[in-house]
């Protein structure tokens, strides 16, 4: 029965052809939706993933990464003091618009980080150093988001907001679908940036007939053709996420109640929960999961249909066959085997040569785009276990035709 199905699949190789194109385009298809859809999710996290941090603390109203609200500064200082924290540091993570000497925009988004801190360190830096960043606005971007900021080497200058930037290093593989440029900075640059320049003055006064403290901060605009210096933080600065280092042994959902009642208006997750909570938005509280998995369905669809159609025509094609084995005696299930056996025959020869080309193209986007379509071994096993489910399914519409069969009707003919 085995030859009868292989027979009957290389018979007509331009058919065989074909349909081995359609289950390749369906595989292809389910493969690349599924490798985008997990490597936006895991790009999503790429800042997460250049700290060592053990626990991040955010403001309470966080909803991922890269939508959160500010905290001040002295949090930072009160985080040390808690039981239980070795180290901790300030990280800054906001929105900025890149301004190209010719005129051109684009977006970035603002990383500003203690260059000499243990806890972040932007990852695969391939010229420059981190120390360089010591240095009055100066900035690390990543090589692939180059072009966008029209960027081409080290020492090239531009503006972000109303401020000069000096380009002193590349990092390859920091590039995220979910966000816009990385770029790379200190903490003292980074606040500058984002105040474009202004000083701030507080100034304190207790209120009449009350024992409350109110303190007002007041923003002056930097002198016209003037750059000052980036100052050092104060207090009331505002950051983003504090990165905490626990001591050796410590429980980190313990330390992480310490930190929520320490630091007002905060919450805090281990590096594992920083990571799930960003995925889970961009996977359920956005359309992108649905929209690939639209296109992995509609390639489905379009493989079994070329499935069934090239099954239904080499059987239609080969009755009086099918009917000679019914009249000798063969019970309904060996011919229906026949037909099985040629459908697992199409789809591990369309597979092979899909799931290939499928990897050809993820290593290429990664290297010359810095996407990363991310095919694991689990997605691999799954594309293949619906093939099979795919080509199997088709059979059904053949064996309905053999199913109706009377060899007797063949045999008249």
């Amino acid at each position: 029965m085995v030859s009868i199905a292989r027979k009957n699949l290389l018979e007509d190789i331009p058919r065989f052809l074909a349909a081995q194109a359609g289950i390749m385009f369906a595989v292809s298809l389910v493969t690349i939706q599924t490798g985008i859809f997990n490597g936006f999710t895991r790009s999503s996290t790429k800042l997460i993933n250049n700290s060592t941090a053990d626990i991040w603390v955010a403001s309470d109203s966080m909803i991922y990464l890269d939508l959160t609200l500010p905290m001040p500064l002295a949090h930072l200082n009160l985080a040390r003091e808690v039981p239980g924290v070795a180290n901790a540091e300030a990280l800054i993570a906001t929105g900025g618009v890149w301004r190209h000497p010719m005129g051109r925009i684009a977006p970035v988004r603002i990383i500003g980080f203690d260059p000499d801190g243990q806890l972040f360190t932007p990852a695969h830096i391939i010229q420059g150093n981190k120390n360089t960043l010591k240095e009055p606005y100066t900035v690390i971007v990543d090589t692939f988001n180059a072009e966008s900021l029209s960027v081409r080497r080290v020492g090239d200058r531009a503006q972000v907001n109303t401020l000069p930037v000096r380009v002193v290093g590349f990092t390859q593989g920091n590039r995220s679908i979910a966000s816009n440029p990385y770029m790379f900075t200190s903490l003292e640059s980074a606040t500058a940036y984002v105040s474009s320049g202004k000083t701030s003055n507080v100034s304190c006064r207790m209120q009449t007939g009350s024992k409350d403290i109110q303190c007002t901060t007041t923003y002056v605009d930097p002198e016209k053709n003037s750059t000052p210096a980036p100052k050092p933080l104060s207090s009331l600065d505002p950051i983003t996420y504090i990165l905490i280092q626990a001591q050796p042994g410590q429980d980190l959902q313990a330390l992480k109640q310490k930190l929520s009642i320490a630091l007002p208006n905060t919450r805090a997750y281990t590096r594992a929960e920083m990571i799930r909570k960003t995925e889970v938005y961009w996977q359920k509280r956005t359309g992108i999961g649905f929209i690939l998995g639209l296109g992995a369905t509609v390639g489905i669809i379009v493989g079994a249909i070329v499935v069934g159609q090239i099954l239904y025509s080499s059987v239609s094609e080969h009755l009086k066959e099918f009917g000679t084995l019914k009249a000798m005696g063969a019970s309904d299930w060996a011919i229906y085997s026949v037909i099985v056996e040629q459908a697992i025959w199409m789809a591990v020869l369309g597979y092979m040569p899909g799931i290939l080309l499928c990897l050809g193209v993820s290593t290429w986007t990664l290297a010359s785009q810095g996407i990363l379509i991310l095919i694991t071994p689990t997605t691999a096993i799954a594309v293949f276990g619906v093939t099979i489910i795919m080509c199997t399914g088709a059979a059904v519409f053949a064996i309905q035709k053999v199913t109706r069969l009377d060899p007797a009707t063949i045999f008249n003919k």
